[in-house]
């Protein structure tokens, strides 16, 4: 088991063996990595309050955050993180208690906050906000603070979602064979 796996009242994350997970990643609790995803240095992942699920060909990027939100009276199932399959979160995001769908680009340094859902086939500029409860369309760009909808995608952006995942997991493969 890596260093990086850590209980959190007696629930182990869990992973497939063909996972990446970067030793100085701090991975607690009940979070799911599914096949060939990949967390990155310095990721912050607290499954504590509530459970985190990755998806297949996902990859969290160096310095992201990823947390959930407790159950309460107002809102008994809190809020999860999950996160669908070719997902690429880039560099110093911080995901929140949200809904990621697939084939999701979400730039570096973004913000996506409790309940806030985003559709498949989104691409999330750097540095954009998605506000708590928020729905985010698929198949647009959406930047800024707070984000909105800038344009529809390309085909070469839609078909680029997919391609950065795979990229990620020849990267990771290459960096298990390492091990």
């Amino acid at each position: 088991m890596s260093k990086a796996l850590r209980p959190y009242k007696g629930i182990t994350p869990t992973r497939s063996l063909d996972t990446y997970i970067d030793d100085s990643a701090v991975v607690v609790g009940d979070i799911t990595l599914a096949k060939d995803a990949s967390i990155w240095p310095l990721v912050a992942a607290r499954g504590d309050v509530n459970h985190i699920r990755i998806g297949e060909r996902s990859n969290i990027q160096d310095g992201s955050v990823l947390h959930v939100t407790r159950t309460s009276p107002s809102n008994p199932v809190g809020h999860p993180l999950i996160i669908g399959d070719d997902v690429t979160v880039g560099h110093k995001a911080m995901l929140h208690g949200c809904q990621i769908g697939n084939r999701v680009l979400v730039g570096m340094g973004a913000i996506v906050l409790d309940g806030a859902v985003i559709e498949d086939d989104v691409i999330i500029g750097g540095g954009a906000l998605v506000a708590p409860g928020k729905t985010l369309e698929s198949g647009f760009l959406y930047v800024g603070s707070p984000a909105k909808k800038a344009r529809a995608l390309t085909e070469a952006e839609l078909k680029f979602l997919p391609e950065s995942a795979a990229n990620y997991v020849r990267l990771k493969n290459e960096y298990l064979l390492e091990q």
